[in-house]
């Protein structure tokens, strides 16, 4: 019932430790796990620990918007760096800005593209951030729904300088309302992030901390985990499977065995932004491509949600959705 410690209720903060070197390969301390309310806030303490108003930072182009307005927030000056089928790219950062401060990165499952992050990108990026003396924000917002084999090793694992600061959230594994993150911080930076924490907020919410402590160290989140993969990937095994017949020619789903969402690619010539107002017109939900990105993209596309909807709400929204972008035309 009384304030607790900026970092977070230690018996919480122990079993994150376990759980993460177990399961993502996160080579940790339970003093440098640091709780925060959500990635979003971890993101903004990174930020602002890190970076002098007017540093460069890498950020993925096309990527998280909430990245972008937590280094913006901090007075970063943003250097979009392009994505491909092999993640972020390294020597794109490189060329367009070698002396960047902060590099945020969703190497697991890149957001919005779902690629992964190779091995020679992921060991070029920690080449680069040696060799600058930057830092690497590792967003692993959705490391644990991997449908196909296990999930795959975090890049903090393969630092070996202490350069990578690993953010994490219970947001989204258990429910939205629960505003519960972490970050894991580089031994010499957990005072500095401590006293971060304690500026935005004094203390944490203990009382969520320990029920949260006791449903991992029961085994229940375990358990919560590969019944969540389960669901996921039937669900979005409806989705491709309804796409195969409703979809053919309007919207190239993009195979994904991993995260909570699929790319759709439209055919070339068609505004993304054109194809999210027709879908919301008949009361579909889907976000374009365009939203999450700088430059311009060769092609269009539009993100499709598939976590939150029963089978049968899935299969109509196909189908709406194919009704949408049949009234399209392409616009070269």
């Amino acid at each position: 019932m009384r304030y607790g410690q900026p970092a977070g209720y230690r018996p919480l903060r122990e079993a994150i430790a376990a759980y993460l070197g177990a399961v993502r390969a996160v080579h940790c301390v339970p003093d440098q796990v640091i709780m925060v309310s959500g990635s979003q806030q971890g993101l903004d303490i990174a930020a602002r620990v890190l970076l002098d108003p007017g540093d460069a930072a890498w950020i993925e182009d096309p990527g998280f918007h909430g990245a972008r307005a937590a280094l913006l927030a901090a007075g970063a000056k943003l250097i979009p760096v392009p994505v491909d089928r092999e993640g972020v790219d390294v020597e794109a950062g490189i060329r367009r800005g070698n002396n960047a401060r902060v590099a945020y990165v969703t190497p697991s499952h890149q957001f919005p593209l779902g690629t992964t992050l190779s091995l020679s990108r992921r060991l070029a990026l920690l080449k680069w951030a040696s060799k600058a003396k930057a830092w690497i924000l590792e967003d692993d917002y959705d490391g644990e729904f991997r449908y196909a084999g296990r999930p795959l090793a975090s890049l903090q694992g393969l630092d070996g300088e202490g350069r990578v600061i690993y953010i994490g959230t219970f947001s989204k594994v258990l429910f939205p309302s629960l505003r519960l993150g972490y970050i894991i911080a580089p031994m010499d930076l957990i005072d500095a992030f401590v006293k971060a924490r304690a500026i935005v907020t004094h203390a944490s919410s203990l009382m969520e901390h320990a029920i949260v402590a006791d449903f991992i160290n029961e085994g229940h989140f375990a358990r919560h985990i590969r019944t969540m993969r389960t669901l996921y990937a039937e669900r979005q095994a409806v989705v491709r499977e309804e796409a195969k017949t409703e979809l053919g020619g309007l919207l190239d789903l993009q195979s994904d065995e991993a995260g909570m969402d699929l790319i759709g690619w439209l055919p070339p010539g068609v505004d993304d932004r054109v194809a999210f107002r027709q879908a919301a017109a008949h009361g579909v939900e889907v976000t374009p491509l365009s939203a999450y990105s700088f430059e311009r993209q060769k092609r269009g596309a539009l993100r499709l949600g598939y976590t939150g909807y029963k089978p049968t709400e899935l299969r109509q929204g196909v189908r709406d959705l194919a009704m949408a972008l049949r009234g399209l035309k392409s616009r070269v």
